[in-house]
């Protein structure tokens, strides 16, 4: 999954923004990568989907205005 929160900050980041971040590092997934533009992870289905589910929630509730997410699905996990 790829996902960016607004709006942005460049001085400082948005607590909807370390919200995030706080997120997918702290679920079960794989090759997380976290940036200034954007957070990248990598993983099960099951542990995507909660991901998804606990990160939306609390970046909402956090001031995020809005919400960018793509979610791939790869490999046989997919049927």
């Amino acid at each position: 999954m790829e996902l960016t929160t607004e709006p942005f900050d460049l001085d400082e980041a948005p607590a909807h923004a370390v919200v995030a971040r706080e997120v997918i590092q702290s679920a079960e997934l794989d090759a997380v990568d976290v940036g200034p533009f954007g957070n990248t992870a990598e993983g099960g289905a099951d542990q995507v989907l909660t991901a998804v589910d606990s990160l939306l929630r609390r970046a909402l509730a956090s001031g995020a205005t809005r919400v960018s997410l793509q979610v791939n699905v790869i490999g046989e996990e997919a049927r």
